[in-house]
């Protein structure tokens, strides 16, 4: 089938649950991460154990009657780590208090104190602001008997305790380490049979490997929620339930408070705890609020804390701009665009090496920013919102804003009316980033920029075909610039006459109609009658005339069209190309084929031209001219035309894109007139299948299509081919 040229787009206008310990004896130290009758990654005070102990193996691991949810692989990956390494670190993929680094290694030390393992005793040493040698010692002397002599100094006692140390394998479990040299010292001889293990919210170096925890999967996450609020319960409304699981991030400490919130709430619903959180955010009492029966009395943004105080305060700034991104990976050249765009160097640094540690010492270091890939960052849900409370403090709020909306408007800016394959991979990575612009910061977004956004987003979408998608995005546009601007504004008929187009492409025509209509109105009053954004107007709602049927309204629409692109742009203007481009698809249908090729091979002169040989233009004008071939019975002249469009689209728009599904379409259609059935088969198949992912199974161009398809198929059970 022959194509109109696209109707003008105006750019311009898990964790370890169990039973927590009970308190029994002197409390050593606070601060770490059990909770009540369920362990997960909060902080807990961490009591000699009175439980008693299997013969021969000295321990003073915390009690614990744990189940495990989702965490058997690192456990198994842990064991395997430590049989080949003097020491190794757990540490939290994001940093996030709660995640579970203290539960795996207590539960790693249960399991093998069970076993026998290690028969020269478990010894577990609290690290934060705690004296780590003096717990060593008085394990040495409570857990192993050692006295010692009097009137040694502490290194002295140390040496002293290593040296007579039981034998058999040992394990040393370090607990929240923040300082790798503070403890440095404490550390046991390089001996094979003592294992060092450490749990820490830092990258310690080189020399200790780390098990990076992650977030629990969904099934865990579900499980969790499950086991506290209720599996019925759960599974009752399991689709709220997983999205409920997913605004936590999947974090045990953030599905624990909200599950024991549950718990004593069994007339809340999933969905209306969802909204809470989303209302009220880290601040929402079921993340708040320590339930009866936890060892914790914090929630999840006092976790966060501990890390948040340990940033300087342009560490602190940049953290708080991230935030503004959407909860997607972020690309960093676009957070050097947005910091690009600070007039005062104070907020966040511009140098590029300043900017990298501050990302890499503090924020990569102490897991509040995950690299995904090269270049690429992202934070975790419940970090952004701790980060977004934060950020409300800053003086500097609002110069942070608009220097993203302005970076965003760039990025959209570079958005073209027909995007290449390649121009889409380029730009994805920022589609998100520039909808949070457009959805959450329009006030920050001046009367010339409040286009762009969605402006970009709905062009990106149209050039994959995804019409839905597109048209979502414009009609956001539509509603955003009609409450600023005013219904009469050029900027409101650029959207008028862009969902137009979108609405023509997806049948709908009575509302496509009725927007050119609005818009032509306006252009006329406003920019007159002769101005080339009146005649986009005329020639795109003769496109919809012609593709009704509607050939004599059509005509003289391209007519007037035509002769103001002529005087206002000249006879070599892209848009003048267009214009004579679809009054010969006009002619083609109306069998006025002489005025028809004769146009064609005006337009595809002015193309070759000024647009190259390979350009979608040019592939839509090959098309075009090929089609008027077949539909004269010139098959030999056709067929090398379809095939250089179809060649020029694969490239550039990919294999999956619906004017690529034309082009099979149309050379199916060829072949099938020529006889050429076996060949034509497989092309129209192709064609149905993207045409249905794309457009959908009852658009216009997919029926077409699927017609097709089942009348060849017909033809070759006839022909017996």
């Amino acid at each position: 089938m022959a194509e109109p040229d696209a109707a003008k787009y105006d750019q311009k206008d898990a964790t370890i649950y169990g039973s927590a310990p009970e308190s029994q004896g002197s409390a050593i130290v606070s601060g770490k991460e059990v909770h009540g009758n369920t362990v997960i990654g909060t902080q807990i005070n961490i009591e000699p154990s009175q439980q008693p102990k299997p013969p021969g193996t000295p321990h003073n691991l915390p009690r614990s009657g744990a189940q495990f949810v989702g965490r058997e692989q690192e456990i198994e990956t842990l064991h395997q780590q430590l049989q080949h390494s003097d020491r190794i670190a757990i540490s939290a993929i994001a940093g996030m208090g709660g995640i579970g680094k203290t539960e795996l290694a207590l539960q790693y030390a249960m399991s093998h104190l069970q076993q026998g393992t290690y028969l020269g005793g478990l010894c577990w040493l609290q690290s934060r602001g705690s004296d780590v040698g003096s717990q060593v010692v008085s394990f040495a002397q409570i857990e192993l008997g050692l006295k010692l002599p009097e009137g040694m100094e502490l290194p002295d006692q140390l040496r002293f305790c290593w040296s007579r140390w039981r034998d058999g394998a040992v394990l040393l479990i370090f607990d929240d380490v923040t300082d790798y040299e503070l403890v440095e010292s404490f550390l046991p001889p390089s001996e094979p049979r003592f294992k060092v293990l450490f749990t820490t919210r830092l990258h310690l170096g080189s020399s200790v490997k780390e098990l990076r925890l992650d977030v629990l999967s969904e099934a865990a996450a579900l499980d969790l929620l499950g086991k506290l609020a209720g599996e019925e319960r759960v599974q009752g409304q399991i689709e709220d339930a997983k999205a409920l699981c997913s605004w936590l991030g999947y974090l045990p400490l953030g599905l624990e408070l909200v599950g024991r919130y549950l718990e004593g709430k069994p007339d809340l619903t999933l969905a209306k705890m969802q909204q809470r959180l989303e209302s009220k955010g880290l601040e929402a009492k079921a993340l708040v609020q320590a339930k009866e029966g936890m060892t914790a009395d914090w929630g999840v943004a006092t976790a966060f804390e501990l890390s948040w105080q340990e940033l300087s305060e342009t560490a602190k700034q940049l953290g708080c701009l991230l935030s503004l991104f959407a909860l997607a990976p972020i690309p960093w050249l676009l957070v050097e665009s947005v910091i690009g765009q600070f007039e005062d160097d104070a907020i966040v640094p511009s140098d590029s090496e300043e900017l990298e540690d501050l990302r890499d010492e503090t924020l990569l270091k102490l897991h509040l920013l995950q690299r995904t890939r090269e270049g690429t960052y992202q934070l975790h849900q419940l970090i952004r919102e701790f980060f977004n409370a934060k950020r409300e403090q800053f003086e500097e709020i609002e110069a942070l804003k608009q220097g993203y909306c302005r970076a965003m408007v760039v990025v959209a800016k570079t958005i073209p009316q027909t995007p290449t394959l390649n121009e889409i991979a380029t730009v994805a990575p920022s589609i998100s980033h520039i909808g949070e612009a457009a959805m959450g910061m329009q006030k920050w977004l001046s009367d010339e920029e409040l286009i762009w956004p969605f402006t970009g987003i709905g062009l990106f979408y149209r050039g994959q075909g995804t019409y839905i998608e597109a048209t979502d995005w414009f009609e956001r546009y539509l509603t955003a610039v009609r409450g600023r601007l005013g219904t009469e504004h050029l900027s409101t008929t650029s959207g008028l006459n862009n969902l137009a187009t979108l609405y023509a492409s997806q049948g709908r025509h009575e509302e496509a109609e009725t927007l050119y209509l609005q818009a032509l109105k306006i252009r006329k009053q406003q920019l007159g009658v002769e101005h080339p954004d009146t005649a986009s107007n005329l020639n795109n709602l003769a496109l919809l005339y012609a593709s009704q049927g509607r050939y004599e309204e059509a005509e003289h629409l391209y007519l007037q069209a035509l002769d103001i692109f002529r005087k206002q742009l000249g006879v070599e203007h892209t848009d003048t190309a267009s214009n004579l481009n679809n009054l010969a698809l006009l002619y083609k249908s109306q069998e006025r084929y002489e005025e028809a090729e004769h146009l064609y091979f005006q337009v595809l002169d002015i193309k070759i031209r000024i647009l190259g040989e390979g350009h979608l233009h040019t592939a839509t004008s090959l098309n075009n001219l090929a089609a008027l071939y077949r539909s004269q019975g010139r098959h030999e002249e056709a067929e090398p035309l379809y095939l250089q469009a179809l060649n020029i689209r694969k490239r550039l728009l990919g294999e999956r894109h619906p004017n690529t599904a034309l082009s099979l379409n149309n050379l199916a259609r060829l072949y099938e007139s020529q006889t050429r059935y076996p060949e034509a088969e497989p092309l129209y198949v192709q064609a149905l299948q993207i045409a249905e992912q794309s457009l959908g199974p009852d658009h216009t161009n997919t029926v077409k299509t699927r017609n097709s398809l089942n009348r060849l198929r017909n033809k070759l059970l006839n022909s017996g081919k």
